[in-house]
């Protein structure tokens, strides 16, 4: 499980770096907000990881898998390429080269995003197949540390940069990106203490999977090899999540995932800037949305652990959309009452223990649903159609801002409402799911 939290940790931290770093980077060089929203569809990456994610299961990093493993291997590359890009920003000025920094910013994100295919993998490996019980509290720890890496990195990166600020350093954002990257060096440090088995298993089947597709090609040389090679790739895991599902439920189950963060996300995407707006410091931001927001996500991601492992992700996963829809009024009381510390730490509070327990469940339904021979493939599959609707439609978060003319009230009601339709397509498939514990 202390594995299982570093490897969530490795996954959340560069969500810092192209979420609200990023963001208020660009507030803070007198950027608009709908240039800001619209810089997020770098994020859209992540709904699509899903594409290459049978390379990463299948395709070995020539000497590091050979040292390290293949799923540690390829975390490590993925680290080094987001280590080189922080490199690049710190040579930036966002106003001067806007597309150079969001290009880096993509490339950012593509490795974040390919090295979630693999830290996924390699943690749902690390727990027995068919363990529910195991599997929700892994997805609690998974939570833990990915809060851990997302929350405790932002209030390192916030808190540098207003240290930077203060000692008159023109480019202190490009300095803190520099200090961002010693965490990365770190965390590769800490990622060889993980174990990594080598399943043979998995890799036997998927040649079986090979070898059926080429005998239905009927005849055998190298170049049926490879047609079967690369069906069995891209196809097989889609065709094992179909075949386990039926066609009805499996489509059902793509809609909720697609839906059931959709207004977290809108109101995530402008969040920090919403803060700015309305008069708080980075400090302050840094204190309660960060700091105080990570004690409070690993307290109740836990407290959702033991929901799920109770009561099922099934129950979990309402309980959690509920409170997601109620919890962003919160904010919309903030908008209308001002600027108020007591009222903010509220929402702030109010919403991490929405999103632990929502993250929570996500992550233990979607690990219960994949087909362990195509492990990282399956989830990269449900993780990034999630992903989808989060960041394909909230990245017009800014720019609705605006069409509100800052009513920053209405804008919150709205994502209140985003929620719904999530909820009503779990309704209709929460007795036809195929999981070992619901």
């Amino acid at each position: 499980m202390l594995r299982i939290v570093l490897l969530g940790a490795i996954s959340g931290f560069p969500w810092v770096l192209i979420a609200s770093s990023l963001s208020l980077w660009l507030k803070e060089e007198g950027l608009s907000r709908s240039t800001i929203g619209w810089a997020g569809l770098i994020f859209a990456v992540y709904a699509f990881n899903y594409l290459w994610a049978p390379i990463v299961d299948r395709i070995q990093i020539p000497l590091l898998s050979r040292k390290l493993g293949h799923r540690r291997g390829w975390i490590v590359l993925m680290q080094i390429i987001i280590l080189l890009s922080l490199l690049i920003w710190s040579f930036i000025n966002p106003t001067e080269n806007l597309t150079l920094l969001i290009a880096v910013g993509l490339i950012i994100a593509i490795a974040s995003a390919t090295q979630d295919i693999t830290v996924d993998a390699l943690r749902i490996e690390q727990i027995n197949e068919n363990e529910g019980k195991s599997m929700a509290a892994g997805a609690a720890m998974a939570v833990v540390g990915w809060w851990t890496g997302y929350k405790l990195g932002g209030v390192i990166a916030l808190i540098t940069a207003e240290f930077f600020e203060n000692l008159g350093i023109v480019d202190y954002w490009q300095a803190t990106f520099l200090v961002l990257g010693t965490i990365i060096i770190l965390m590769n440090i800490g990622l060889m203490f993980v174990h990594e088995t080598h399943l043979t298993d998995r890799e036997n089947k998927q040649k079986e999977t090979d070898k059926l597709i080429e005998k239905k090609l009927g005849f055998t040389n190298n170049l049926t090899k490879f047609i079967a090679y690369i069906t069995g790739t891209i196809g097989g895991p889609i065709i094992s999540f179909f075949k386990k599902n039926g066609f009805a439920i499996a489509a059902g189950i793509l809609g909720f995932v697609f839906l059931f963060k959709v207004g977290e996300a809108f109101m995530g995407r402008m969040s920090i800037i919403f803060y700015k707006e309305i008069g708080f410091s980075k400090g302050q931001i840094a204190i309660y949305s960060k700091g105080l927001g990570w004690i409070t996500t690993v307290v109740f991601t836990l407290l959702g652990g033991l929901m799920a492992m109770r009561a099922g992700t099934i129950k979990t996963m309402f309980f959690a959309g509920g409170l997601m829809a109620v919890t962003n009024l919160l904010f919309a009381l903030l908008a209308w009452v001002g600027k108020s510390e007591i009222l903010f730490a509220i929402a702030v509070i109010a919403d991490d223990i929405t999103a632990a327990f929502a993250t929570v469940a996500f992550v233990a339904f979607i690990s219960l649903l994949v087909d362990r021979t195509y492990t990282a493939t399956q989830y990269a599959l449900l993780a990034s159609i999630g992903t989808a609707g989060r960041t394909t439609l909230a990245s017009s978060s800014g720019a609705l801002v605006d069409w509100l003319n800052g009513d920053w009230g209405t804008f919150f009601v709205l994502t209140t409402i985003m929620v719904i339709p999530s909820l009503i397509c779990l309704w209709f498939i929460k007795n036809r799911i195929k999981i070992s514990a619901k």
